[in-house]
């Protein structure tokens, strides 16, 4: 690296730091005057605040606006040095346009691998922490109201309840099946089943067994017994936010884990969650780009022209994230379409403006 690379790296980085800075003091002043009034209803203390919730959000804000601070930093920065004639004097002196490129490439290349791995792995750590705390202190406590449910626990067995409580974890109407062959062999049912918090089993009272062999049928019945059987009462949890809490491996984990009991089709919200982390260190290296594209050149109205250009396009990004996210979590889009597509469509931007741009 030469020294006008260190230079513009430096200067890349630290601004970068700054503007981060910056929004998360904005955002946390922001989002603490809408949550102050359930922090004071329960009583908590600052530490606890700060301790249990602010860590874990500001690293979950990070990993959120890393892509839009790494382009609003390009823009500022390549729009100082247009303004101050710096970038006319590096190619009056013999440096490429492309090799200008160069140090700003390295500076999102080291962001964009930090923020894969803190998409990843840390922030969906520090979301546990986040959303266990949102969902005990901020949002209504959640009442599991899904009537009906069936569900496939192995390749062979289907559970179905009628209803669940999730607060007495009390079910209602219970039926377990297990078929071999496309022919029902064993059917255990019972009115009523309890979570024992104690021994972690089910417990389950005047139950009754059906077994069927061929043109006979066996039915024992018993007063209550102790069991597992492949459902736990975090299945009847809140799913609030809950794709946000995984890590990539805990993601493909609960994925092929819900395929397996029928569930796929509703999936979408994770296939985008985990196709969305591998995209966005693209979309730093798409963006940067386009920073300096739509920067470099000096202009008439000055910096805060390029400034306010770039806002404008990082709100159109924005835009176009949010919706094809919700197209891709619907299924209205294949999911890996729903996460890839902002940056097909502003890569082609980039390369555009780039073709366009004086060299």
């Amino acid at each position: 690296m030469k020294i006008i690379d260190k230079y513009i790296l430096k200067k890349f980085l630290t601004t970068y730091v700054f503007v981060v800075l910056v929004i998360l003091a904005v955002i946390c002043a922001i989002d603490y005057s809408e949550k102050s009034d359930d922090f004071l209803k329960h009583s908590l203390s600052f530490k606890q605040i700060v301790t249990s919730y602010y860590f874990s959000f500001v690293v979950h804000i990070i990993g959120l606006i890393t892509p839009l601070m790494v382009f609003i930093t390009t823009v500022f920065v390549t729009s100082r040095m247009a303004g101050r004639t710096e970038i006319i004097a590096m190619l009056s002196g013999g440096v490429s346009y492309l090799r200008l490129f160069f140090p700003y490439m390295i500076g999102a290349g080291v962001i964009a691998i930090f923020s894969f791995y803190l998409s990843g792995w840390v922030v969906p750590r520090a979301n546990k922490i986040r959303v266990a705390f949102e969902t005990a202190y901020v949002k209504k406590p959640f009442s599991f109201d899904e009537r009906n449910v069936h569900s496939k626990i192995d390749s062979n067995t289907y559970v179905y309840l009628q209803s669940y409580n999730n607060r007495t974890f009390n079910g209602r109407k219970f039926t377990i099946e297990r078929i071999e062959n496309r022919k029902l062999v064993e059917k255990f049912s019972s009115e009523n089943i309890t979570w024992d918090t104690l021994k972690q089993t089910w417990h389950v009272d005047d139950y009754k067994i059906h077994k069927f062999y061929k043109e006979r049928e066996i039915i024992l019945k018993g007063k209550d017994i102790d069991t597992l059987m492949g459902l736990l009462p975090k299945d009847f949890e809140s799913k609030y936010r809950h794709q946000e809490t995984l890590t990539l491996p805990e993601i493909d984990e609960y994925i092929a884990e819900q395929k397996e009991r029928g569930t796929a089709l509703e999936l979408g919200i994770y296939y985008v969650e985990k196709y969305q982390r591998y995209a966005s260190p693209f979309a730093i290296l798409i963006l940067t780009v386009m920073g300096i594209v739509v920067s470099s050149k000096k202009t008439r109205q000055g910096t805060s022209f390029n400034i306010a250009l770039g806002f404008v396009l990082a709100f159109v990004f924005i835009l176009f994230v949010v919706v094809a996210r919700s197209l891709g979590q619907s299924g209205t889009l294949d999911p890996r379409v729903g996460a890839w597509i902002p940056n097909i469509v502003f890569g082609v931007v980039a390369i555009y403006l780039y073709l366009r741009a004086p060299k």
